[in-house]
């Protein structure tokens, strides 16, 4: 992203940033059903001598403030969110060794951006205090689909946290109670299952968003693959004892970048997509969130893919370079990059088709393996966890050579932003001259984060460096220093839970790398099969090659320890192989773990004062009631409510609408705030008086029943003085021809 953005580009405003910144720095039950669960004394009957796992399965609702909070992806300061298209979830499955339960671990899919290290410090200490013994630091990863669409304002570094202007506690807390939930309730239904696993080949789901970068990989390691991203989709499936599936975990590289920076709707960009698409049409008859099949749909190695398909084009009106592709080393139309945007394949109906479009090919790729062939998946279940420090980790290269990883930093090409989300001003990606850089910049720069040093430029060389963030620790960290170190295994299926965003051909050598070290070391036989998962549990930005990082496009400037970062991560991963292995002893060595920052943690967003209803009108009243003729499919039913702020009451596992069927004489809910064909949109119109209005709209969707509905709008208001309280608005009812 740009200027604070993590995957597209900055629209930072430079003169705001210093003076922000300078302003900012002026029970029992739960005891008892875990034991029962890590028992070995017949834990769950009979069964458990047959079965090799212990399968559990949960959904959770982490939507945060869905109005007046930046959204998290883009570092737009103008991206702030006017209301919702789809809640946001964390899906967790955990998978116990039966014949040993307490060998288990707990992956956790969130609908967020990236994990990070405060948040999941909190849903370890609750997840441990609730399961002792169960659920430890060691086994439990927290990894985002990397979409970015969704509440900001989490991340416990300073950086990611400026464009939200600082800390947002209500976001961050919405993430651990609907995080610990889905675990709490995958810990409750651990039944005995079995595991499989396949893979399917996904054409039309992304592209290499830096193919020049990506040529600059050696020309014989290149000729090894057939596209210039993984077009492959690995599918974990989850079946009970008696082979029905139960859920699946699936794992493909492709951005969540299909709604752009100019949506302001929450939603869960195309893997919360798929995920919806899985699991509404193997029980289509409950509402969101509250399915008992749990699709996962986890990022891979996503660091240069992009799902805009058709490409990056200039949209420069009444410029000669008009429609044209971007300019293919910097991505520039006419010098700048501000008019250079990828087009997903349904961008000339909406951002929102060809979001479906995308989501939509992962969900029937994974369809595919789920009804095909796959191989059974058996053995061990281990974990194994460790820190990091990043700054200056020295260590060998296979050729011997000692090197060593730097202090974080950003490049001027981070500023460039991506044709998923460009930046701004003369930034531009491909930037690594040695010449000096805009003398502007350099001022500017040096006012925002401490100067480098002449050994940090040597360290980060070739990255002209723009955001000095390693050394940058007032009002707290900018950037993290110490990362997650974490693998799974299963059997012979081991996950990479990997701190940061790596690109194809990272990606490919680390995977490469892993396995053969599985293998010779004699941890798993040639079966073995390897996948990444991230970004998780620390966002430590990307992760290229170092090919690419001398090119230095948005990715090369965003891999923010120098040019080393993959050696080192390779280094240290597969030194941990051997504490997967079956016999696997001792406690491996670690760095200490990162120091705390939230209770730091600054937050300049203001809190709602209070709500009022227009005079002679209450809470919930219509102002715009739905049509009186028939309404066919295709069509937009909407209605507009007098409203309150939807930050008095996040209604996690609720909604803040619903579609209402009238069958039998009594009102039904057939849809919610979590389908995608519903929108709800919030609208400010008085700060002074307190006023706001509600918009509900539905699309009719193909299929759809005819009959009589209505939409309902559930709200809660905030006095001057007293508590908040919720009240309804339902709209007259409308016929469906």
């Amino acid at each position: 992203m740009p200027l604070l953005s993590y995957h597209s580009a900055l629209p930072l405003d430079f003169w705001n940033l210093p003076q922000r910144a300078f302003n900012a720095m002026t029970g029992l039950v739960w005891y008892l059903t875990a034991f029962l669960a890590s028992s070995t004394l017949v834990p769950y009957g009979a069964q458990v001598a047959s079965a090799q796992y212990l399968l559990g399965l949960g959904i959770g609702d982490i939507t945060g403030p869905v109005v007046e909070t930046n959204m998290m992806g883009y570092a737009s300061l103008s991206q702030t969110d006017t209301g919702l298209h789809m809640r946001e979830r964390s899906r967790a499955f955990i998978v116990a060794d039966a014949s040993n339960p307490n060998d288990r671990i707990v992956f956790i899919n969130a609908d967020i951006a990236m994990g990070d290290t405060g948040v999941r410090r909190s849903i370890v200490a609750q997840l441990s205090s609730q399961f002792p013994g169960l659920y430890t630091n060691d086994n439990i990863a927290f990894v985002g689909t990397h979409q970015h669409s969704g509440v900001g304002g989490y991340l416990e570094n300073l950086l990611p946290q400026i464009t939200s202007l600082g800390y947002v506690k209500q976001t961050a807390d919405a993430i651990v109670a609907g995080t610990v939930k889905a675990v709490q309730r995958a810990h409750a239904n651990l039944a005995p299952g079995k595991l499989s696993v396949g893979n399917t080949t996904i054409l039309d789901a992304n592209i290499n968003r830096s193919p020049t970068a990506y040529l600059a990989n050696p020309a014989a390691e290149r000729a090894k693959y057939q596209f210039d991203q993984d077009k492959d989709m690995t599918v974990l499936r989850f079946d009970d004892a008696s082979g029905n599936a139960r859920g699946l975990l699936s794992f493909f590289a492709v951005h969540g970048t299909s709604l752009y920076n100019n949506n302001t709707l929450v939603s869960a960009d195309n893997k919360g997509m798929a995920a919806f698409l899985y699991e509404s049409s193997v029980e289509p008859s409950s509402m969101p969130g509250n399915t008992t099949f749990v699709a996962g749909f986890t990022q891979a190695n996503v660091g240069d893919t992009s799902p805009n398909t058709l490409g990056a084009f200039c949209e420069s009106p009444g410029k000669p370079y008009d429609g044209l592709p971007c300019e293919a080393d910097h991505s520039t139309c006419g010098g700048t990059v501000e008019d250079c945007h990828g087009r997903g394949p349904g961008f000339r109906i909406s951002d929102f088709e060809s979001n479906r479009i995308i989501g939509d090919a992962q969900f029937r790729a994974a369809q595919q393996v789920m009804a095909g062939s796959r191989t059974p998946v058996s053995g061990g279940v281990k974990s194994v966890h460790v820190y990091l420090q990043m700054s200056n980790h020295t260590f060998a290269l296979p050729n011997g050579t000692t090197v060593q990883t730097c202090p974080a930093a950003m490049g001027f090409a981070f500023a460039g932003g991506t044709t998923d989300g460009p930046g701004a001003f003369d930034f531009v990606q491909g930037d690594n001259s040695s010449t000096p850089q805009n003398p502007f910049w350099e001022i500017v720069k040096g006012a925002i984060t401490p100067p480098p040093s002449a050994a940090q430029k040597a360290c980060q060389d070739p990255k002209p460096i723009l955001l000095n963030t390693g050394y940058a620790h007032v009002p707290y960290e900018w950037a993290p220093s110490t990362v997650d170190i974490q693998m799974f295994r299963v059997g012979n299926f081991v996950m990479l839970i990997m701190p940061g965003e790596l690109t194809t051909m990272a990606g490919r050598r680390i995977r490469e790398a892993i396995r053969a070290k599985l293998i010779s070391s004699g941890v798993l036989g040639s079966d073995a099969y390897v996948v990444l998962a991230g970004p998780a549990n620390t966002y430590a930005h990307y992760v290229t090659t170092r090919e690419e990082y001398g090119v230095q496009r948005y990715e090369g400037a965003s891999t923010i320890f120098g040019q080393y970062t993959l050696e080192a991560y390779i280094d240290k991963y597969t030194s941990l192989v051997p504490f997967l292995a079956d016999n696997a002893s001792g406690i491996p060595a670690s760095d200490a773990p990162p120091a705390e920052q939230t209770s730091k943690a600054i937050s300049l967003q203001t809190a709602v004062v209070f709500d009022a209803a227009p005079i002679g009108k209450k809470f919930g009243d219509v102002l715009s009631n739905v049509n009186s003729t028939p309404y066919s499919t295709g069509q937009v039913v909407s209605a507009q409510f007098v409203g309150a702020n939807p930050r008095n009451n996040l209604r996690l596992e609720g909604t803040f609408l619903s579609v209402e069927q009238l069958v039998s004489g009594q009102w039904a809910a057939v849809r919610s705030d979590s389908h995608p064909s519903t929108i709800f949109q919030w609208n400010r119109t008085s700060t002074v008086l307190g006023t706001s209005t509600v918009t509900i709209s539905w699309t009719i969707e193909n299929g759809t029943p005819t009959g009589t509905y209505r939409l309902r709008y559930f709200g809660d208001s905030k006095p001057l003085i007293g508590s908040i309280s919720s009240f309804t608005g339902t709209s007259a009812s409308f016929t469906i021809a």
